[in-house]
């Protein structure tokens, strides 16, 4: 195959006119004016050609959620994942009792990295909770909120077949920085759902956390006097969340926070749950009642409970909000994927690396994906 004449999202963040070369389902060239002898022409003319995208933070869509623990659901998301530009993910749980949690890692277990041609590859588990701040708990169930406790937390990953790449946790509970330490060798740590000041957060980074988990949502604000996680985030290389749905965080905020934040540590994220792709209505969220109108999901208490937003409706919403099109991308695809350790196979358009890559019309709607080098 040869996706010829597009304008490629490149390894060095720039987007160049160029032609792609894909055999055996792995990109095997790139340049101007590629062969084209003996291939399946793919023309790109007037497209943006782009890795596909990764969505390290999604608890489900269509009426599905990871949290159910069981393979019907996950089937059901990754389908959802990929008939939106979405090739790559991990499954996102919540807080759980320890008897759901274990379920959900067991029926991950073996779906982790396979391909199945009909679906995104479901590329390790997201564990969000339970080890967080009651009071910072928004849509968590705060019946299972706990202190981060290290034995769980490694029989869930050997569960799961040592597939967790993320977990997060509120760093100021007594015993929770201790926990990131141990937990940082096992996969990333994300702060979160967390009433942590500048110092408390600090700490964390400073024991081992890379990541934070959805900037503003579920934590104290960027206040000019104590700026909590988000002013320990900028001050540090940790990898940041950004919900770009356009209800979670101003659109204001979202361009404040690529111009703060460096651009190879921006991750955008759907945060999506079950309602996702479905019309208002009521709906279930780790046992708590969630109403969604419009772009909006919320419990009983007004707070906001995930997203109903793909990842490509965010990226397209970035966008709209003044974020360049070369960051926006960053922020779906390769930024994510190394965030979390996945970028080896994936997350660029690199010779040598799988061939998810989707082709978007100029205003960015999706045209054509293209996943382990198979049009769709």
């Amino acid at each position: 195959m040869i996706i010829s004449n597009g304008t490629v999202f490149c390894d060095d963040g720039v987007f160049k006119k160029m032609d792609i070369e894909v055999q055996s389902g792995v990109i095997t060239a790139l340049g101007e004016k590629l062969s084209q002898s003996g291939h399946e022409i793919i023309n790109a003319e007037n497209h943006y050609v782009i890795p596909g995208l990764v969505d390290i933070h999604t608890h489900g869509a269509m009426g599905a959620d990871f949290s159910d623990g069981t393979e019907e659901a996950m089937e059901i998301i990754a389908k959802h994942q990929l008939s939106h530009g979405v090739t790559s993910f991990l499954c996102t749980t919540m807080s759980l009792s320890d008897d759901l949690t274990i379920k959900a890692c067991e029926t991950a277990r073996p779906m982790v990295n396979i391909v199945y041609t009909d679906r995104a590859v479901m590329r390790g588990l997201h564990l969000e909770g339970p080890f967080f701040s009651i009071e910072k708990r928004g849509a968590q169930n705060a019946d299972f909120i706990i202190k981060a406790d290290i034995s769980k937390f490694k029989r869930w990953n050997e569960t799961s077949g040592d597939a967790v790449r993320l977990i997060a946790v509120a760093p100021e509970v007594e015993g929770n920085l201790e926990f990131i330490k141990e937990a940082a060798p096992i996969c990333a740590v994300s702060l979160a759902h967390s009433t942590a000041d500048y110092k408390t957060a600090a700490n964390g980074i400073k024991n081992g956390a890379t990541h934070v988990t959805h900037l503003f949502n579920g934590m104290n604000g960027f206040n000019h006097r104590e700026p909590g996680i988000p002013g320990a985030a900028f001050d540090s290389d940790v990898y940041v969340e950004l919900i770009a749905d356009g209800v979670h965080v101003h659109p204001t905020m979202v361009r404040a926070v690529f111009e703060l934040y460096s651009e190879d540590r921006m991750c955008i994220i759907s945060d999506s749950m079950r309602a996702t792709g479905l019309e208002d209505g009521v709906y279930e969220l780790a046992g708590l009642r969630v109403t969604v109108v419009g772009k909006s999901a919320t419990i009983d208490n007004g707070s906001l409970a995930g997203s109903v937003s793909s990842l490509t409706n965010c990226m397209r919403n970035a966008v709209e909000f003044g974020v360049p099109l070369e960051k926006a991308v960053k922020a779906v695809t390769i930024n994510p994927a190394k965030s979390v350790g996945i970028d080896a196979e994936i997350g660029s358009l690199t010779i040598g690396k799988r061939a998810d890559i989707l082709v978007l019309d100029k205003d960015l709607s999706l045209d054509r994906i293209i996943f382990g080098g198979e049009s769709l």
